[in-house]
C-alpha cells in the first residue's frame, strides 16, 4: 500500500512539473493534456478532484499553484499526525511493559 501511495505522489509531482514547464498556471495559459503529454489516469483525476488542475475551457487545463501548495501542506500535516500517533503508541506500549518486538 505504501509503495502505491508513493508512486501516485511521484506521478502527481510529475504532472505539476509538466504544467509548470508549459507555463500553464492560469486560465489564460491553459493547455490540452496532449500538449503536456499527460493522460487521465488516477494521479491526474486526484489532482482534478482537489482542484489543483483546473479546466479553463473544454479539454484545456492549468495548474492552480495555490491549490497545489494547500494540498502539499495538508498532506504534510497528515503525515505528522500519523507519525505522532505511531510514536505515542510505541511509547505507550514501551512504558506499559509490552515492548515492541524486533
Amino acid at each position: 500500500m505504501g509503495a502505491a501511495v508513493a508512486i501516485i505522489i511521484r506521478k502527481e509531482k510529475d504532472i505539476v512539473e509538466a504544467f509548470r514547464r508549459a507555463k500553464a498556471t492560469s486560465s489564460a495559459t491553459a493547455v490540452s493534456l496532449a500538449d503536456v503529454n499527460i493522460d487521465e489516469r488516477v494521479p491526474f483525476r486526484i489532482l482534478r478532484r482537489r482542484n489543483v488542475v483546473r479546466e479553463a475551457e473544454p479539454r484545456r487545463f492549468y495548474l492552480d499553484e495555490a491549490a497545489w501548495a494547500a494540498a502539499t501542506r495538508q498532506r504534510r500535516r497528515r503525515l505528522y499526525l500519523v507519525l505522532a500517533f505511531v510514536v505515542a503508541a510505541a511509547l505507550l506500549m514501551y512504558y506499559s511493559g509490552t515492548r515492541l518486538r524486533t
